[in-house]
């Protein structure tokens, strides 16, 4: 069966680990799996996974730990699978942004159709982003008159700089442009030329 996309799956209960990664992996995923935070860290900074399974509550780093650093510095969306139901544990996971939350018990029949969703939204977010940059006005005001050509190039290298920075794929690095852009209300390319020159000057030690 083809494979539909990467999953790192962190669970310190092997049973319930090797259960859902067999179940992931039949179902036609790639799967990474690891039963401590601190080895699901380092394997999704490796393999920089699609989507990320986590148990809540493990031995040293607790699954809202890892979650925090996949979405601060990989940029990876996943979702939690956790025996706790408790308004606590609720708050923080909506807190914190997973795309969803299954408590358990549940067989992997219960676990797919959530897995596949959340895969269905991965690239729609990112033909969207993509359609957005094509529509883009160019009306930098980094430097009026700016050709086309010219723009778009600048719109690449700052997603450039970002997939850099802040270790992200293509789109992912996009979608950043875009929120920045949109935050700051200015247009995706007068954002792609400040964050552009702003490097430059960094470089030149000014």
């Amino acid at each position: 069966m083809a494979e539909k996309g990467k999953i790192l799956v962190v669970d310190d209960d092997r049973l319930v680990l090797a259960t859902v990664t067999h179940g992931l992996a039949q179902a036609g995923y790639e799967v990474i799996d690891a039963d401590n935070g601190d080895d699901a860290i380092l394997l999704a900074r490796e393999h920089k996974p699609d989507l990320a399974l986590l148990d809540i509550r493990m031995e040293g780093m607790s699954g809202f730990d890892v979650a925090a650093y996949l979405r601060d510095h990989l940029h990876i969306p996943f979702m939690f699978l956790s025996a706790f139901a408790d308004d606590d544990t609720v708050q923080q996971v909506k807190a914190l942004g997973a795309v969803a939350y299954l408590v358990k018990p549940l067989d992997i029949g219960q676990i797919l159709p959530t897995v596949a969703a959340a895969f269905a939204h991965l690239p729609a977010r990112a033909v969207a982003v993509a359609a957005s940059v094509a529509a883009a006005p160019v009306r930098p005001a980094v430097a009026p008159g700016l050709p086309a050509e010219a723009a778009s190039e600048l719109v690449a290298m700052a997603v450039g700089v970002l997939m850099h920075r802040y270790s992200l794929q293509r789109a992912q690095a996009l979608q950043r442009l875009q929120k920045l852009a949109a935050d700051e209300q200015r247009s995706l390319v007068d954002q792609a030329g400040r964050l552009v020159e702003a490097v430059e000057l960094l470089a030149r030690g000014q």
